[in-house]
């Protein structure tokens, strides 16, 4: 079943033409009963819902981002970049109950559907803004714990989060101990181009975790120094955030060990 944000006596014939050709511009869901999904086209899923446990984290990317808690277990604050369908908002919401999220959704067609995703009303621990991130980050003041960036649009991470600046105001946000999380998805050439700002906004204070299936690269930037993966302690809490989280923290913590050098650009060869 499709549902779109249109009137119901739209022609769907032409809707069709343009969900197809790809000139179709604002988001749809795709249900097939089973599983609800975000799009803004059919050449990628932006985000994912099983119907019968509508706060499982459905998608491989989304389970890995919430590696943050091997870094900073009791967040109190949570900024999330980007709402989509709404999967982290609803699992930081459900499963961090001492934790306030703020979720910045630039886009009021995606902000329509929460509903369609289950995604809790505002209230005191919790509320959806509709705002630019870039710019939202850029005149907060109140330090986050945990900064999470998942803005993707047809192309990979959204313009208005990919500017060296923007993940300068992002380290700048964090408390001492916060961390920012970033799901960097598109090709090859534009997933190395934000790696670089990436680095050099947090002074190469970075882990990052592989998303084999999708190849998105999730990333990991620290206010102040990056965590000693050798540290056996980090095994002891992984294997304690399985039990409560139900993800797999300890295969989360080896991953990183084994990811921690992030690419580095190609240099430059002589003649």
């Amino acid at each position: 079943m499709l549902r779109l944000l249109e009137p119901p006596d739209s022609c769907h014939h032409e809707l069709l033409d343009r969900l197809y050709s790809g000139s179709y511009e604002k988001p749809f869901i795709v249900d097939n009963g089973q599983r609800r999904f975000l799009h803004f086209d059919f050449g990628a899923i932006q985000s994912a819902m099983e119907m019968r446990n509508p706060q499982r984290l459905a998608l491989a990317y989304t389970r890995k981002m919430m590696a943050f808690l091997l870094f900073n277990r009791r967040p109190k604050r949570i900024l999330l970049l980007g709402l989509g369908g709404g999967s982290l908002a609803k699992f930081c919401y459900g499963n961090l109950p001492e934790a306030s999220l703020t979720a910045v959704e630039v886009s009021h067609d995606v902000i329509a559907m929460r509903d369609e995703f289950g995604i809790p009303e505002d209230d005191h621990r919790f509320r959806v803004v509709n705002a630019n991130g870039s710019a939202y980050i850029s005149v907060t003041t109140q330090p986050e714990d945990v900064i999470l960036a998942d803005a993707c649009d047809r192309w990979g991470v959204a313009a208005e989060l990919g500017s060296a600046d923007f993940y300068r105001q992002a380290r700048s946000r964090l408390s001492a101990d916060g961390v920012f999380v970033v799901n960097i998805c598109g090709d090859e050439g534009i997933a190395a181009a934000h790696l670089e700002k990436i680095r050099d906004a947090f002074d190469d204070e970075l882990l990052s975790l592989q998303v084999q299936k999708d190849s998105n690269v999730i990333v990991f930037g620290f206010k102040g120094q990056r965590p000693d993966l050798r540290c056996g302690q980090l095994e002891a809490s992984a294997r304690d955030l399985k039990k409560r989280f139900r993800l797999d923290f300890p295969r989360y913590a080896r991953y990183i060990a084994r990811d921690s050098k992030l690419p580095q650009p190609p240099t430059a060869r002589g003649a």
